[in-house]
């Protein structure tokens, strides 16, 4: 079951990485995750999805990672993916996932800053 569910869910990341192409280069233009394309920058997230999503749910460590990865060198970019239409069509609720850093207790995190219409707790 967890292979199917895996297995559906990098279609799903594919499909909207593919509809989303156009988009996708306005935002890397505009250098959010610096040299590392959008797209990439949140299929490295994948982990997180269903913290994401669900804010009772657990946040596995690989997840905690990344985002603690990505706030050390980009903190903008996590706000970038997090706000895409990729990120809002794969089922990921910007004010649940604004929550993470949180939610893995990353002492760096960027706490009071804006990301979009939220503010990182």
């Amino acid at each position: 079951m967890a292979a199917d569910s895996i297995k559906g869910f990098l279609v799903v990341v594919l499909a909207f990485m593919l509809a989303s192409e156009a988009f996708l280069r306005e935002v890397n233009a505009a250098g959010e995750c610096g040299k590392t394309p959008i797209k990439s920058a949140a299929a490295s997230l994948s982990p997180c999805l269903s913290a994401a999503g669900n804010a009772q749910a657990k946040v596995p460590p690989t997840c905690c990672t990344k985002v603690g990865a990505l706030i050390k060198t980009t903190p903008k970019c996590l706000c970038a993916v997090l706000l895409s239409p990729l990120a809002k069509q794969a089922g990921i609720k910007p004010a649940i996932a604004i929550t993470i850093p949180k939610r893995c207790n990353i002492s760096n995190r960027p706490a009071g800053k804006k990301c979009g219409r939220y503010t990182l707790p």
